[in-house]
């Protein structure tokens, strides 16, 4: 009984005295998504893999012309002359299927090093705020189900990201 009793009061002085510390705590959350799309290295990354990206269609739509244009060319050739063009139709096919392939990989993987490396650079920025602003926490807002606009630090964190941020 005595034991009992003394667990009992022991918790008592701990949940008690553990609700201040907890109090005191600065937190915060990031709208990780708002930050990533509108700092300008995003924006400006974005644009130039657009153009890259373009400049892989027009070279892949030369490539599909051409192998329309020899798949023309079959119907109007006589059979000895078909197997030529049918193998320059396949060569044609196989390029076209390597261009994409190899295109593809190099933008996905070039796409995928530049989020980490964005990733990585918001991640300092927010922690050496943290830092600096004496929080204890700062949470993503994609595990968040609801935060207080006033605990928002997705704009401090923005203003710094685009301020220290050169061409």
């Amino acid at each position: 009984m005595n034991r009992r009793f003394m667990t009992i009061i022991l918790t008592l002085v701990l949940v008690l005295t553990a609700g201040p510390v907890f109090a005191e705590q600065k937190i915060g959350y990031l709208d990780l998504s708002r930050v990533f799309d509108e700092y300008q290295k995003t924006k400006e990354y974005d644009a130039a893999l657009e153009v890259r990206h373009s400049a892989f269609e027009k070279e892949r739509n030369v490539k599909i012309d051409k192998l329309k244009e020899a798949q023309g060319k079959m119907a109007l050739l006589k059979e000895d002359e078909k197997a030529k063009v049918q193998q320059e139709i396949e060569s044609l096919r196989a390029d076209l299927m390597e261009f994409d392939r190899q295109n593809k990989t190099d933008l996905t993987k070039e796409r995928d090093e530049k989020i980490r490396e964005i990733l990585l650079e918001i991640e300092k920025i927010v922690s050496d705020y943290a830092k600096k602003q004496n929080y204890s926490f700062i949470f993503n807002d994609r595990v968040l189900i609801y935060g207080a606009e006033p605990l928002n630090v997705s704009e401090d964190v923005l203003k710094i990201l685009n301020a220290g941020y050169s061409k």
